[in-house]
């Protein structure tokens, strides 16, 4: 997980499931979730099917490169991208500072439905990844206390 985050079980579920819900409320054909340095943290669909690593770094990267132009326009950064195909499409958007959510998805649906979707499924994401490192600062905070088992 991003930062050194260690995941537990319960967490690595709650990621999947919202994973998996983005992929049916907007008809994806696969979603992905990767840290910013193109790590592929957890998928769902057709995206084990998919060469995971060079697409999770490939985003990565891709959306690491628009960052000076996003700043030529007076913005931190883009919060989403959008790579339109004839078959299949990308989009691309922040979760939180260390992950990056990717939709792979076609003609079945619309990039309207992607954006709407992935927009709370993003929220979630964010959400579930502070607890689980709030959890990991109180338990290292803790004389004795480890961060194995910590959900």
């Amino acid at each position: 997980m991003p930062s050194g985050l260690a995941i537990g079980d319960a967490d690595a579920g709650r990621i999947q499931d919202v994973l998996e819900r983005l992929m049916a409320d907007a008809s994806c054909a696969a979603v992905v979730l990767i840290g910013r340095d193109g790590e592929s943290l957890a998928a769902a669909g057709a995206a084990r099917a998919l060469d995971l690593v060079s697409v999770a770094g490939l985003a990565a990267g891709g959306f690491s490169s628009t960052a000076p132009l996003a700043q030529l326009l007076g913005e931190r950064e883009f919060s989403v991208l959008i790579h339109e195909g004839v078959r299949q499409s990308l989009h691309v958007s922040v979760v939180d500072e260390g992950t990056i959510l990717i939709a792979v998805f076609d003609e079945r649906t619309t990039l309207g439905m992607v954006r709407v979707f992935a927009r709370e499924a993003a929220r979630t994401l964010a959400t579930i990844l502070e607890e689980a490192r709030t959890r990991a600062r109180s338990a290292g905070a803790r004389p004795g206390a480890s961060r194995r088992g910590t959900t």
